[in-house]
């Protein structure tokens, strides 16, 4: 069966590029994670109403418009009232906390395999950059039973029951989301066959970024756009940065209740350039850690990815058609040249 499990396996990392540092063992910049120069801190401060992406209430009558709006201007755009239970966001926050504050050795046994997509270890752009993030992981792809066992081989049910609701909960607002954006962009029904089918492309990444002896210097996670459709995340913190034309890097702070949405090249790809895949990137803390949980959603690996075009010639395709699993391996090797690669 096509997953995407062995969509990754078919693009393996060295070895190298998966463990991450024992941070609580370097309380200086180690040179392997110093960044060449100073992290450019540019944004605008004129007008801060304008630099801020919008925040989008689910249960607004204009929220498929306003969807539209923000993933054409911003890529990106705060949910609120999205019915996700509190106690469900706090619990799989606990778990993040309890995994990620675990002794080294014991992350290492849930170790990412070379041609693995699950378990403990940095993000797999890394080896797109000569220097190191300050940054460690662990990524979930179906069931996490297999990998948390490994960490607590007789205390993973809890961690596994929460992370397991929470996909469910994702599923079903990434479903939402994903008809009311295929509405702005009049795709076709047969098109959008794929949508709440149990063979989807969904992943869960958690996230923690120690502090750092010198945020300045380092980088959380570089700047890069996701592969997916779109990305739901939930931080109670702020470091994640997107970036504007025009207006350079614009800080995302949290806002009380609500998750982030950002757009990524599938969508780009199916509005046919209408929609941004914005650059984004983590900024580090010399006095506080950071958390998140990112939900990435793809169609099936299958699923033929078309941009969305109208009927008459005022507009052309901008990208050929690729599966998911095809762009998946572009991406393993092009990365940020990715969406050129593909442009007609």
């Amino acid at each position: 069966m096509n997953t995407l499990n062995e969509a990754y396996k078919a693009h393996p990392l060295h070895l190298g590029d998966i463990i991450p540092l024992d941070f609580s063992s370097y309380p200086s910049l180690p040179e392997s994670h110093a960044w060449s120069q100073a992290i450019d801190e540019n944004f605008s401060f004129n007008d801060p109403a304008s630099s801020s992406i919008p925040v989008i209430d689910l249960m607004d009558p204009n929220a498929t418009k306003l969807i539209g709006l923000a993933c054409e201007n911003w890529g990106a755009f705060h949910l609120k009232n999205h019915g996700i239970p509190l106690g469900v966001t706090q619990g799989v926050e606990e778990e993040v906390q309890r995994l990620f504050s675990l002794p080294t050795e014991q992350k290492l046994k849930a170790l990412r395999s070379p041609s693995g997509a699950t378990g403990y270890g940095i993000a797999r752009i890394s080896p797109f950059f000569s220097k190191c993030m300050w940054h460690e992981g662990f990524t979930i792809i179906g069931s996490p039973s297999h990998d948390a066992e490994k960490i607590w081989p007789d205390d993973f049910a809890r961690f596994c029951d929460r992370m397991e609701n929470y996909e469910k909960q994702m599923q079903i607002i990434a479903k939402r989301l994903t008809e009311m954006m295929c509405e702005v962009l009049k795709i076709s029904e047969e098109k959008r066959k794929w949508i709440g089918a149990s063979d989807i492309s969904g992943a869960l990444q958690l996230n923690f970024y120690p502090s750092c002896p010198e945020p300045n210097r380092a980088m959380g996670l570089a700047p890069h756009t996701d592969t997916s459709m779109f990305t739901i995340l939930q931080t109670p913190s702020s470091g994640l940065q997107i970036f504007k034309e025009g207006k350079g890097w614009i800080p995302v702070h949290p806002h009380p209740e609500a998750l982030i949405v950002h757009t990524g090249d599938f969508l780009h790809i199916m509005s046919n350039g209408r929609f941004c895949s914005p650059l984004h990137r983590v900024m580090l803390n010399e006095n506080s850690k950071r958390y998140s949980m990112a939900y990435f959603y793809s169609p099936p690996i299958d699923y033929v990815v078309s941009p969305s075009v109208t009927k008459d010639l005022s507009s052309a395709a901008r990208f050929r058609d690729v599966t998911v699993k095809e762009y998946i391996g572009i991406k393993a090797q092009k990365f940020a040249d990715s969406l050129s690669f593909i442009s007609t």
